[in-house]
């Protein structure tokens, strides 16, 4: 085995690693492994990570910033910046890289976020240490024989200078002596030509020691990492952090290594065997005299194994072994039909060849990798390497062979980031990051589009900015080329680069996944979002309420595509309707059809995927092409002309006894949540008349009862204790811009005030449609307080206003108010919400909430519907698609859903 043969794709992937193996009995401890034999296993003891691990200069240090921010940036005048941000795993066919590029994803902090802060006690005491600021993990594939390319990445993004935002690229000093974390056989091999070209030395990692640790991490911190493959099909599977220890790694390069990882640091080599992707490919180059490793692959999704396998029923006369549980079908001996066959190796089909043999070693890893589990009485088996590659077949023959010898008792596992593991374990052994600190509901994974992938391959270089994005979809849309998928490759976010061809079979089940190369995003690190801390049961907590099947995916699609026009006209005319704009619309309009067409025909490509990722997927979209806010002016003419009605409505409720009230106030938010648009049906209301019509058309058909109406066990709750208050703080999570907060959540929040009650306004983080953000609420209700008392007294008592209003309106003036009125950010930019992933101020505020109110479709109906919270919970939302109230309710578009949900 020659570790500098670079036309093998399966050296050094996992294989022997350059040693020499004189003998199969004789361990090897390269990645993939070869040393074949389990009677000679490799030593207990665990490997030593490298010695010389860059420290932290901590001399000079000092507050960078604001001294009342709750996670201040630390700056190390003396620390070196031109590490740590850059690992490799050179293998014989594949350069993986694994880089990180900083980014604060939190906005500055004005004097009101700083008021909210002091008031949540989240600047007092409580301050909290992140081991990341914020940034962005980026994942690149390389052909090694393409090395040139990868080597001119690096320097154009100063990558191994720390990028080229660092201090020491800004201020053009030379350092001397940067050192680069580097595993697999290449880290030895171009060590000199890096040392030439980027002037670096490559410091070498142990390539199990990566492999175990960068599976570590993302079965850690990525939620849905792990999946089992059967019949075509991908499953995603969610895994406790608490029993994730101990498990199998299987690792399948040119030989196979089998690992017992036993904790982080903690693992040991049990069991290997010679017979892996390299016998695969070089049997099968002999053979079938294919020239690379993936055209042999193609061959077997055309192939017929029967023609050259013996199976149960070429013995038994077509029939099954059923004393023994054989179906005829089972292969009783691979390639063993050859014996009676008087035919010249040429007289078979290559395809036919290469399936069986695929088969054949695929059958003969899954049995022994069993095995090895069922000796250590380990319940889970994950499997890597080149050999895997998400192959679809590959995957389906393991998994079946895992299924038939444990009798259906053990699963086969694999890795959506397998192809990173050694890159991302030798990125682990920086230790400047603490990426060991972080949690899964820090790490936040984006699919942003890049160099076009037609045909089954990836055109282009990674590209450097949005200019040359957008340059290359139109060179393919001018071609009349179908952008068929998307790959995450584009700058400042680069994932994925892969430069080979990946053969599809479109159609074919089980065919060679060109989605592999596509399913890594960007991993956007936000140590400020948190578990929001009301969830009753967050281990068992799942945002969408409907699973997309294909039925499903067809019909969003659908909705989805057709609303694309709309939003792009949205999109230009936010930007002023430039010709720049209308480049960047038409640019996001091919972008995300593209998205659609590849989750179309792999709905799992991304991972596991609801309603609120995909439309998620919309927003990012948008922002990539950067679309602030699509629907800018929208929001604020409807925001007007809902603020000039306010008074009167006021008014009228305040003429209205508290029972009467409180229903008017339930009505109101549920007729105002009429405006949105997101829905068909909704915007075509929006052509046939203003908002204020709208609204009192739709105030006028609320009757009750409604499709869900908790209405009176809610009335009972809040008028229980007319002395006392019913509620200490209240998070209400407001929904659309205009009448739906102005007319709708606004007086209802106002209500909670004037009872004592605290409140919380909770809005998107982001723009989304025309959702009201956090960053417009403090306008609209200074706006609204200039008519109102309440609003002002707690807004003023907030945070919200500062400065004295003189000559306002104040017929409530009297009425004393010391409750305040917040707003915080949910750390959101969809329609939807997770509450996985929500901001630390939010997670603050909830701590001493006692009330949450839902309002909207996307966040009480399309997610959290059935979520229970450990506080009372209503939920309040206008069904505004005709399919989802069938779906979900038996009932009807425009039906009305007030749902209570009281704590025992």
């Amino acid at each position: 085995m020659a570790a500098n043969n670079n036309s093998d794709p399966i050296l050094d992937e996992g294989g022997g690693g350059g040693v020499k193996h004189e003998a199969v009995g004789e361990a090897g401890e390269g990645k993939g492994g070869g040393g074949g034999a389990a009677a000679t296993q490799a030593p207990a003891a665990m490997l030593p990570r490298s010695g010389s691990r860059p420290q932290l200069d901590l001399s000079g240090a000092a507050i960078h910033g604001n001294l009342e921010d709750r996670n201040p940036t630390i700056l190390l005048p003396n620390q070196s910046d031109d590490i740590s941000h850059l690992a490799l795993d050179i293998g014989g066919s594949l350069i993986k890289l694994v880089y990180f590029s900083r980014h604060a994803e939190h906005s500055s902090e004005d004097k009101r976020k700083l008021s909210t802060k002091r008031r949540l006690g989240m600047l007092n005491g409580g301050r909290r240490s992140y081991p990341v600021l914020g940034g962005r993990l980026h994942f690149v594939k390389f052909e090694t024989g393409k090395l040139n390319e990868c080597l001119d990445f690096i320097s154009s993004k100063q990558l191994h200078r720390g990028g080229v935002d660092s201090p020491s690229w800004r201020s053009g000093a030379q350092p001397d002596n940067i050192v680069i974390k580097a595993t697999g056989g290449g880290a030895f091999k171009y060590a000199d030509l890096f040392k030439e070209r980027l002037g670096v030395s490559l410091e070498k990692e142990d390539e199990m020691d990566c492999l175990v640790a960068g599976a570590n991490f993302l079965l850690k911190s990525i939620r849905h990492e792990a999946f089992t493959h059967m019949d075509g099909q991908k499953e995603y599977v969610q895994i406790d952090q608490n029993d994730l220890f101990p498990f199998l790694l299987v690792n399948v390069g040119s030989g196979v290594s089998i690992i017992k990882v036993d904790g982080h640091g903690k693992f040991q080599r049990v069991s290997g065997t010679n017979v892996g992707g390299g016998t695969y490919w070089g049997l099968g180059r002999l053979m079938t005299k294919c020239k690379s490793f993936d055209e042999l692959l193609e061959l077997s999704q055309r192939g017929d194994n029967s023609t050259i396998d013996m199976l149960v029923g070429d013995i038994y006369g077509g029939l099954d072994y059923s004393k023994i549980g054989l179906s005829a079908s089972t292969i009783a001996s691979s390639f063993g039909k050859t014996i009676s066959d008087d035919k010249e190796l040429s007289d078979y089909r290559p395809e036919d060849i290469s399936l069986s043999l695929l088969r054949m070693i695929s059958y003969n890893i899954g049995q022994i990798s069993y095995l090895n589990a069922l000796r250590y009485g380990l319940k889970r088996i994950f499997f890597g390497g080149f050999f895997i590659r998400g192959h679809a077949y590959t995957m389906d023959t393991i998994s079946f062979a895992v299924n038939f010898w444990s009798k259906g008792e053990a699963k086969a596992m694999f890795l959506r980031h397998e192809g990173f593991l050694g890159a991302l374990g030798a990125f682990m052994s920086y230790e400047k990051h603490g990426l060991d600190d972080l949690r899964i509901h820090h790490l936040v994974e984006r699919f942003p589009m890049g160099a076009p992938y037609v045909g089954g391959k990836i055109h282009g270089p990674p590209l450097g900015d949005l200019n040359e994005k957008i340059s290359w979809m139109e060179k393919f849309v001018q071609k009349g080329t179908q952008i068929t998928a998307p790959v995450p490759v584009g700058f400042p976010v680069t994932t994925g680069m892969g430069g080979f061809e990946r053969p599809t079979a479109k159609g074919d089940i089980l065919r060679s996944d060109a989605s592999a190369a596509l399913n890594v995003g960007v991993l956007h690190l936000v140590p400020t979002l948190d578990v929001f801390p009301l969830l009753e049961d967050p281990k068992m907590y799942e945002p969408n309420t409907i699973d997309l099947d294909l039925n499903e995916y067809k019909y969003w699609f659908k909705i989805l595509s057709d609303h694309l026009p709309d939003l792009v006209d949205k999109a230009v005319a936010s930007e002023g309707g430039t010709d720049d704009a209308k480049r960047r619309g038409d640019a996001f309009a091919h972008a995300f059809s593209a998205h659609l067409a590849r989750l179309m025909e792999e709905p799992a490509a991304y991972g596991k995927f609801g309603l609120a990722n995909l439309l998620e997927l919309r927003e990012e979209c948008l922002r990539e092409f950067q679309f602030v806010d699509a629907y800018v002016s929208i929001k604020q003419r409807e925001n007007e002309a809902s603020l000039a009605v306010l008074p009167d409505l006021l008014m009228e409720l305040d003429s209205m006894n508290e029972e009467a009230r409180l229903l008017a106030l339930i009505e109101g938010v549920l007729a105002a949540n009429i405006f949105d648009w997101g829905s068909r049906a909704c915007v075509d209301l929006y052509h046939k008349g203003t908002i204020i019509e709208i609204y009192r058309m739709s105030r006028k058909k609320m009757q009750r009862p409604w499709r869900i109406d908790d209405f009176d066990m809610f009335k009972k709750r809040m008028l229980a204790d007319k002395k006392g208050q019913p509620y200490k703080r209240a998070l209400l999570f407001v929904d659309n811009s205009g009448a739906d907060v102005v007319l709708g959540m606004i007086p209802l929040a106002r209500e909670l005030l004037r009872n004592g009650t605290e409140v919380v306004l909770v809005a998107n983080s982001l723009p989304a449609l025309n959702d009201v953000t956090a960053n417009e609420l403090p306008g609209i209700v200074a706006e609204a307080a200039k008519h109102c008392g309440i609003l002002r007294k707690a807004a003023e008592a907030g945070g919200l206003i500062f400065d004295a209003m003189a000559g306002i309106q104040d017929d409530l003036k009297d009425e004393p108010v010391s409750v305040p009125l917040m707003v915080v950010e949910n750390g959101c930019g969809s329609p939807c919400i997770d509450f996985r992933q929500v901001s630390s101020e939010l997670a603050a505020a909830a701590k001493d909430a006692d009330l949450l109110i839902l309002e909207g479709m996307g966040r009480s109906l399309h997610t959290n519907l059935n979520a229970r919270f450990k506080c009372d919970t209503l939920k309040l939302a206008m069904v505004k698609n005709q399919r989802l109230a069938e779906k979900l309710f038996n009932g009807n578009i425009y039906d009305c859903i007030c749902k209570f949900e009281p704590v025992p």
